[in-house]
């Protein structure tokens, strides 16, 4: 594997970011272009040949990591990116947006930095690309089966892909008036600009898949209208509900939901606005929420040119440790700085939002907190810990509580949901609906992009043998499958 001493021989590197005072002027991803390549060779050479590869249990994907780090430790990019493609359809999602979970279960990170996986997949993605070496695989012949796709974020765009290189007629019907789901307007163009996005919904056109952008089923298009004009229905519609806070003044103005605020700055890259009808622009922000979603607004708002940003957490720092409670090769919640933290805002944990106070006009103007603390495993207040900060701008990145079911779809298909919320799927990915399946964050709850793209392939797979009698797809994972990440 690789270089036998490598690890000995070559500490870990990461991708160099450009300067802080630089990036924020614009909207261009953070890395400093080219400025992989000439580490990532010895990069992969840290790859161990460690017998038993934790790294493959803790990506969802099942991703052949020890191949492809040893492929690109001998600059054998074409093998490198047949070996990441054989595992997943979009790594140049992945390697930019996943938080490498893989990272977290590298052997050599038992007691030395792991490997830098994320990176060095990156780099084999965009030199196929560069090289030439991504090209349509349409299929040799086509079952005369149509396979209708809600949602084109990555789980719905890996089905997609997946059974039309099967041979099945698919489209793909998304609400908004583009393509790409959250990949396009929940995520900040400085963590992955969209031209990524658009080559490969590109190479997808060549295969074969339909794309129809402005329909939402359940109201465009009746549900059980779609069922008896497809073969086979898959559901990636996602978890889009987002958690609301209930306190007094939420009803202010400038009191957002993350999705509704971050979705407007990719609209103006896009050419849609001049300026975003939410900003942040001369604004004291505060993001409620620590989670990545707070984080893309905290980039966000300091591009605007924000006054201040605070970010709050609800719980306690995370050590920069493991606990004994989330033990290799596990994946720990660690102290992360994101390159928005980089760019300067403060960061405050363990503390609670009470109320929101506003002018006249009935714009929000300040936060009044708490500080809380675990009592008897409950989070309590703190007395005499309140006071008030400036907020002219609030974002709520709370995270997610399930699909939406209002438009119509859950009912309309008749579907059965679980105790969270969430659509019910048997171990093919099916529903209570014959015909109807279910990926991504619509049945398993907000999760990572590597996992839906994980259930997207897996529930092609469950498409394939329903319209088949039989299947050659791969299957990553059961809808039950929780391996050691969550």
């Amino acid at each position: 594997m690789a270089d036998p001493k490598g690890f000995l021989n070559h500490g870990r590197e990461v991708a160099e970011t450009r300067p802080v005072d630089e990036r924020v002027r614009d909207w261009n991803e953070v890395y400093v272009p080219g400025s992989l390549l000439p580490i990532i060779s010895k990069q992969a050479s840290r790859c161990m040949d460690c017998g038993i590869p934790f790294c493959h249990n803790g990506c969802p994907l099942g991703n052949l990591i020890p191949e492809w780090n040893d492929f690109a430790y001998r600059e054998d990019w074409s093998a490198a990116q047949e070996r990441l493609h054989a595992t997943n359809n979009f790594p140049e999602f992945t390697g930019r947006l996943c938080p490498a979970p893989c990272e977290s279960a590298c052997v050599l990170g038992i007691n030395q930095p792991p490997v830098t996986i994320k990176n060095v997949e990156v780099s084999i993605i965009d030199q196929a690309w560069d090289r030439g070496d991504v090209a349509p695989q349409a299929p040799e012949r086509l079952s005369g089966k149509t396979v209708a796709v809600i949602g084109s974020g990555p789980a719905g765009l890996a089905a997609a892909q997946q059974l039309t290189r099967a041979g099945h007629t698919v489209v793909v019907y998304e609400r908004a008036d583009r393509i790409g789901g959250l990949l396009r307007y929940g995520i900040p163009e400085f963590k992955m600009e969209k031209r990524h996005i658009n080559r490969r919904i590109e190479q997808m056109r060549a295969e074969g898949t339909k794309f129809r952008t402005g329909v939402e089923i359940g109201r465009d298009i009746d549900a059980k209208k779609l069922r008896k004009r497809h073969d086979a229905v898959v559901i990636a519609a996602g978890a889009t509900i987002s958690r609301d806070l209930p306190v007094p003044g939420r009803e202010l103005n400038g009191v957002h939901f993350a999705m509704e605020y971050l979705p407007l700055s990719n609209k103006v890259q896009e050419g849609d606005f001049v300026q975003p009808p939410i900003t942040a622009e001369g604004k004291h922000v505060v993001v409620i929420g620590g989670g990545d979603t707070g984080a893309d607004c905290v980039g966000t708002a300091h591009r605007q040119g924000a006054a201040s940003v605070t970010q709050l957490e609800i719980m306690p720092r995370p050590g920069e440790d493991r606990n004994a409670g989330q033990p290799w090769p596990t994946f720990p919640m660690l102290y992360k700085v994101t390159s928005a933290h980089e760019e300067g805002g403060e960061r405050v944990y363990s503390v609670s939002t009470t109320h929101f106070e506003g002018d006249e006009d009935g714009n929000v103007q300040a936060l009044h907190l708490t500080e809380v603390e675990f009592i008897d495993g409950k989070l309590t207040p703190k007395p005499g810990t309140e006071r008030k900060i400036p907020a002219q701008l609030v974002t709520l990145a709370m995270g997610f509580t399930g699909t939406d079911q209002e438009n119509g779809l859950v009912s309309q298909f008749g579907l059965d949901l679980d105790a969270r919320g969430n659509i019910e799927r048997d171990a093919e990915f099916q529903t209570n609906v014959p015909g109807v399946f279910v990926a991504g964050d619509a049945g398993r709850g907000q999760s990572l992009i590597v996992w839906a793209i994980a259930e997207g392939r897996s529930a092609a797979r469950g498409v394939d043998s329903f319209l088949s009698g039989a299947s050659e797809l791969p299957a990553p994972i059961r809808p039950t499958d929780r391996s050691l990440t969550v």
